[in-house]
């Protein structure tokens, strides 16, 4: 199985890839963003990985996601795309968890069992609780902001969350975290990806969400690729 990752070997290096093989990783929200992160991190060689999400696929899901197909309409995303990445990589541990994260759920996450928290949810109440628990954890967090009614790909950034700006994702996270949590945006030390470019009326297209979600992997690879020539 090993030969099948031979390009990823030669682009990261015996060590990089190693450690990319042993992390665990926990991913949030299997849809339009997660999905294509899922992909990436699977294709590129990541063994550990579990995916968390309580949606099933339907159709409107097929013009954006590539977990969504006419043949998996009605499947738990979760399982679609289990499926899917052993498809890729037969040897992989991936752990599929059919839940929404949430108050009620989120005591069923150690955070501090994984190396890296992926954030790729959509409802603002949820993804903001996701924030301050995984920021309050030793694993390493990055975040999706919103990639809805976005048509350029070529807009897509990362930085530091409080740098973000333009993106009505993150103005509702930010105003939540005050509100609710009594915490500033400014003192959260996580990494996203995020668009300024002003919203369309409405829908979602594949090219953008597939640079969200295969940005939000590469997050992942670099920060290997760095702790591993320190």
């Amino acid at each position: 199985m090993e030969n099948n990752f031979e390009r990823s070997i030669q682009a990261l290096g015996n060590t990089a890839f190693k450690q990319l093989q042993n992390v665990n990783i926990i991913l949030f929200g299997v849809g339009g963003v997660g999905g294509w992160c899922a992909e990436a991190l699977v294709r590129t060689g990541v063994q550990h990985l579990t995916i968390v999400d309580f949606d099933t696929v339907n159709p409107s899901n097929i013009n954006r996601q590539v977990v969504a197909t006419t043949r998996d309409i009605g499947q738990h995303k979760v399982e679609a795309m289990r499926e899917r990445l052993l498809t890729i990589n037969p040897q992989a541990d991936i752990v599929a968890v059919n839940e929404r994260f949430s108050a009620d759920t989120a005591e069923l996450f150690d955070f501090n069992q994984y190396d890296y928290v992926i954030d790729a949810i959509d409802s603002v109440r949820d993804k903001v609780l996701l924030i301050t628990q995984a920021c309050a954890a030793k694993a390493v967090f990055f975040s999706s902001m919103g990639a809805g009614r976005k048509l350029d790909p070529t807009a897509i950034r990362v930085s530091a969350f409080k740098k973000v700006e333009g993106c009505p994702l993150a103005r509702a996270v930010r105003h939540q975290l005050k509100s609710t949590f009594n915490l500033q945006p400014s003192t959260l030390n996580f990494r996203c990806v995020w668009s300024p470019e002003l919203s369309t009326p409405s829908g979602t297209i594949a090219p953008v969400v597939g640079v969200f979600g295969m940005t939000l992997a590469n997050l992942v690879i670099q920060h290997i690729l760095t702790s591993s020539t320190t």
